[in-house]
């Protein structure tokens, strides 16, 4: 039985008598609790608008479609995230083209980024994923996009609260998006945002998740673009609002678990997350890297301590994506990366006898090898 679980999601009790009242009143689709919700977001990541969205994928799609990927059109991405960040651009209609990533950070390389867009013409926009936590060098991205005229979507999926030259992640590109999946830093059971200051892209945003109804027409029938029904529902927004109080607190405590870590790691076989000047990280996950990474999984599980592997494949060599990417595209650190990362618990509801024994239970797999 595992005993320091990699995941704790704890909703709060403050949540608990906003979504009775909602109950109460009957107040369960999308209405005035997720306007409050999307304004408050705003508000924290300073952007001048939020939209909210019924998870982190389709915020990804409406925030492409609304940015105008056509059929066809190349978005610049990392092999390496959750599949979701490729498949957004597919169902949106365009087509992944992956770079490689930095082996210490595990985020996208502008170099490899920049070599994708001085190779072909059709590229329209870049897709960084500010993975585990860690934001993507935004300031190396930002000239490159700019040079080849292109877009900047920002997947914030894993990054609430984190950092950029004191920018907050979401803020820097022409839009960011967000998941609120119950394991995130934050969550609203199911949920996604597109935040973004750009007054017309964040109107596109809010017509497409909403049947490409124009605003103010919520409850008639005047369908003015294609759209889908991606709203949040109210429920979903007052446990995000409340859990939007709480983000500094869990922020502040997975922060100091991942510092009992590195300090604590640091004389053992494994490499702790690199953290490059300038950016925050908000440890969605931690995540090392280990020569020998199954061999230290099996004996952390043996040891009661739960630890998980993103991503064991990188999306270029997933089976969906056989007729998507081009074979003599070789990603080498993209994948060496898939076979040695290890992620260990970090959340908030660890105590220090959690961290230590996470500890420990590595040390000691490299005492008894």
């Amino acid at each position: 039985m595992t005993d320091v679980s990699l995941a704790d999601p704890d909703v709060g009790p403050a949540a608990y008598d906003r979504i009775e009242a909602l109950l109460e009143r009957g107040a369960l689709a999308d209405g005035p609790e997720v306007r409050r919700f999307e304004d408050a977001f705003a508000d924290y990541c300073e952007t001048d608008h939020a939209v909210a969205t019924s998870n982190g994928t389709t915020a990804l799609q409406a925030a492409l479609e609304a940015l105008g990927v056509d059929d066809g059109d190349a978005v610049v991405t990392s092999p390496f995230s959750f599949v979701a960040s490729a498949n957004a651009i597919r169902l949106a209609g365009g087509r992944p083209v992956f770079a490689d990533v930095d082996p210490d950070t595990f985020v996208i390389d502008p170099d490899s980024v920049e070599r994708r867009c001085r190779e072909r013409d059709d590229v329209v926009g870049l897709l960084p994923v500010h993975l585990y936590g860690l934001p993507a060098p935004m300031d190396e991205l930002t000239p490159i996009a700019d040079e080849h005229d292109c877009f900047v979507l920002e997947d914030a999926c894993q990054a609430h609260g984190a950092t950029i030259d004191g920018r907050p992640a979401g803020s820097i590109g022409d839009a960011g998006c967000f998941s609120f999946y119950p394991t995130k830093n934050m969550t609203t059971g199911e949920g996604g945002m597109v935040t973004t200051s750009d007054a017309a892209l964040a109107a596109r945003v809010q017509s497409y998740v909403n049947h490409g109804r124009r605003d103010g027409d919520d409850r008639g029938y005047e369908h003015a673009e294609l759209g889908s029904n991606h709203r949040m529902t109210s429920i979903a927004a007052a446990i995000g609002r409340r859990q939007l109080d709480r983000l500094p607190e869990l922020t502040r405590a997975r922060r100091e678990h991942a510092e009992y870590y590195d300090e604590h790691l640091a004389d053992l076989p494994v490499r702790p997350p690199a953290v490059p000047n300038g950016r925050t990280h908000v440890y969605h996950q931690y995540t090392v890297r280990a020569d020998d990474r199954d061999a230290l999984r099996e004996s952390l599980d043996d040891a009661g301590v739960e630890t998980g592997v993103y991503y064991p494949t990188p999306i270029h060599r997933l089976p969906a994506y056989d007729s998507v990417h081009t074979a003599a595209t070789t990603l080498p650190k993209a994948e060496r990366a898939a076979r040695e990362v290890l992620s260990i618990p970090v959340h908030p509801g660890l105590d220090a006898d959690d961290c230590r024994r996470v500890v420990r239970a590595i040390a000691t797999h490299y005492e008894s090898a």
